[in-house]
Formats: C-alpha cells, sequence, structure tokens
C-alpha cells in the first residue's frame, strides 16, 4: 500500500494487543512512574510478559530484557522513526538499544540503572508504538 511506512506479519496482533495493554497496564504503571525505576512486581510482570510475547516481542535470551524488529518500506522511514523516538527518549532520559540496517530497526529494551526490565521500559514501548502514526500507518505482507 502506498504512503504506508510500517510493516507487520500477517500472524500480528499488535494493534489489539496494545490497545488492550494501554487500556488496563499503562495508566498503572505511569502514575507510579515519576523517576521509579524499579523493576515491575513479579505478578505484573509476567502478565506483561505474556502480553508483549502476544505482540511480537521476545525475551532475549541470559538478560532481562526484551526485543522486537520492526520492518518499514524504506531507510528513509526507519530512520526516521528512529529519529523521531531519539527526540522522545531524550527527554524520557530513556533509551532503547536499538541497531539499524536498511529497512529494519532491531530494538531492545531494559534499564541500565536496574539491571533488568522496569517500569521505564513499558513507557519507551508504548512511545515506540505511538511515533509517527504507528497505530494507523501499519500494513500486513
Amino acid at each position: 500500500m502506498p504512503g504506508l511506512m510500517f510493516t507487520l506479519r500477517a500472524s500480528s496482533v499488535w494493534p489489539c494487543a496494545y490497545q488492550r495493554l494501554g487500556n488496563v497496564l499503562l495508566p498503572r504503571y505511569i502514575s507510579k512512574m515519576s523517576g521509579d525505576p524499579n523493576w515491575l512486581p513479579p505478578a505484573d510482570r509476567e502478565q506483561l510478559l505474556m502480553e508483549l510475547k502476544a505482540t511480537g516481542w521476545v525475551e532475549v535470551e541470559e538478560r532481562d530484557a526484551i526485543y522486537k524488529e520492526l520492518h518499514f518500506k524504506t531507510f528513509n522511514q526507519a530512520f526516521g522513526f528512529m529519529s523521531r523516538v531519539a527526540l522522545q527518549a531524550e527527554k524520557m532520559n530513556h533509551h532503547p538499544e536499538w541497531f539499524n540496517v536498511y529497512n529494519k530497526v532491531q530494538i531492545t529494551l531494559t534499564t541500565h540503572d536496574c539491571g533488568g526490565l522496569s517500569k521505564r521500559d513499558i513507557k519507551m514501548m508504548f512511545l515506540l508504538y505511538m511515533s509517527h502514526d504507528c497505530c494507523t500507518t501499519f500494513y500486513f505482507k
């Protein structure tokens, strides 16, 4: 589809699952996030990981982190996405680990200050998702 920047695989349930995450988990965590980079409570963490896995995120082996590879139509769209996220990440003082080759962006989220996943990573994950109208500009391969 011309003009659309973000690709998802046909089996992806990203928008629906993120909407559910946003409605249930995000308000609870953002209200508690005022500079607190502590790990997630174990029960909340398990629920969150289950939801994230349904949206294509995977746990990183031998690290307390999550990973996702995003596909764009062009290098310019991938780099533009990274630039927009970088500006917001700087304001949050929370920066993703990422790698870009042509139209792919590989993202790993973890909080180095506490040595693993934290509430700040949840907020960053939603920033990644919402950046530049990702909710409406994806298409299925």
